[in-house]
């Protein structure tokens, strides 16, 4: 009888889904400012999005209108004895919903249209910087008046795609400048040698290396979105549900029953807008820390 002898087989697991997240957020987390800024982004989500649905609707009170912080109210109460910090508190969802759905809009078109046009060059390319080139001529907020004026804005899907068609073009361009640059690595170049396609060299070879650039990006659009948003809303351009206020609403009717002269109601217009800063100061914040994670230029020892 002849002896075989056996191999050991090596076996390689593919990690899970929550190693491979953890790997992506390791960079980020490991820096305080990093952990700070992604902490606090999700706790504004969830706080924004679980809130109408946890925390019942404030109640008019006519007993408590217009005072000042107390046990019932943190934060004081509005005209009609509604408790400031519940209104708060439940008024993030729409603003958060309209932003993130402009981000993802405006980050969509500014990467397709940089890409193809970094990419193809020619007419496509002329045609998508001149119309670049004549939107970053008009003033942003002035013309979003104008259009909000004519256009009726109580769906977030039209809200949401005005405010990414005007604010795709500066995206478009540094994502172009990007892909220029990218398109002469060798990498690209045997692609574009082994003919792989359009499609296949920009999706597969250039995107996967703008990841961190892209979703920074995406990141400074929700911030940008945010005040547009609140903008058009103060101004009272946005119809608002009473029932279900957002931050701008509150802002606005506050400012309109002058809160802010008010020791027992300054909070009402105080509260909101601390809420609109520091949920900016998080997503700057955590856009800053994937930079300076991914960035070899930037990232700083340890």
């Amino acid at each position: 009888m002849t002896a075989q002898s056996t191999l050991p087989t090596a076996t390689f697991r593919q990690p899970g889904p929550f190693a491979t997240v953890w790997a992506a957020l390791r960079p980020i987390v490991r820096k305080p400012m990093g952990f700070v800024g992604l902490v606090g982004t999700i706790a504004f989500i969830l706080v924004a999005f679980l809130g109408p649905v946890i925390i019942p609707q404030p109640v008019t009170n006519t007993n408590m209108m217009r005072q000042g912080p107390s046990i019932e109210a943190p934060l004081g109460t509005t005209n009609d004895g509604k408790s400031i910090l519940i209104l708060v508190l439940r008024g993030g969802r729409d603003i958060l919903s309209i932003a993130l759905l402009t981000g993802g809009m405006t980050t969509f078109v500014g990467v397709a249209l940089g890409s193809l046009a970094a990419y193809l060059g020619g007419w496509f390319d002329r045609i998508v910087n001149t119309a670049a080139n004549f939107l970053l001529g008009i003033p942003t907020l002035v013309l979003l008046t104008v259009l909000a004026t004519v256009i009726r804005l109580d769906n977030p899907l039209p809200l949401s795609f005005l405010l990414a068609s005007l604010n795709w073009p500066s995206l478009m361009r540094t994502v172009r400048s990007q892909v220029l640059s990218l398109r002469e690595r060798d990498y690209i170049e045997a692609a574009v040698a082994l003919d792989l396609g359009t499609r296949h060299i920009i999706i597969n070879e250039i995107l996967p290396n703008m990841a961190s650039y892209i979703i920074i990006n995406l990141i400074f659009s929700i911030t940008n979105a945010i005040y547009s948003l609140n903008f058009l809303i103060f101004l009272g351009l946005v119809p608002v549900d009473v029932k279900n206020p957002n931050w701008g609403w509150i802002i606005s009717t506050a400012n309109t029953n002058q809160a802010i002269y008010s020791d027992n109601t300054r909070w009402w217009v105080l509260a909101p807008v601390l809420a609109i800063a520091f949920l900016q100061w998080f997503l700057i914040t955590l856009a800053r820390s994937i930079e300076d994670a991914f960035n070899p230029r930037l990232r700083s020892g340890g």
